[in-house]
């Protein structure tokens, strides 16, 4: 069978969405990676943590609970107390893709975070980075 139909035929059989190997990635070694880049930007790892935070609704003391764990992103996401309403309003580009138009509701959720992270690199105020006034 030619590639071009097993895709297809894998596809119609329910095959896993082609983003698993991302949200297997551990958490914890993405939030070290988050840190680092602010950190690369004169930008501190309590911004960081106030940005996670903001937009899945962990506490600080929760959200090191996750650091400090072995869970998945796919996990870490499920298992967030408030995802926050405000982030359908970020918007932009992430590795040249639009973030409002990723249609996996879980990678999206993913972009929005890199996202947040890359506007705090960027030296934006956390006032604008956290969208206030955004209901």
């Amino acid at each position: 069978m030619p590639a071009a139909k097993k895709t297809k035929a894998k596809a119609k059989a329910g095959a896993k969405s082609p983003y698993e190997r991302v949200f297997a990635y551990s958490f914890a070694k993405i939030y070290t990676l988050l840190v680092q880049k602010a950190e690369r930007k004169n930008r501190a790892k309590k911004e960081v943590d106030q940005v996670i935070c903001w937009l899945t609704g962990y506490t600080p003391a929760g959200l090191q609970k996750q650091v400090k764990g072995e869970d998945d992103l796919k996990t870490f996401f499920a298992r967030a107390p408030a995802f926050n309403p405000a982030a359908k309003h970020i918007k932009g580009t992430v590795c040249g893709v639009r973030v409002e138009e990723i249609e996996d509701p879980l990678m999206r959720k993913i972009r929005y975070l890199d996202k947040l992270i890359d506007e705090l690199a960027q030296g934006r105020t956390m006032e604008k980075i956290l969208r206030p006034g955004v209901k």
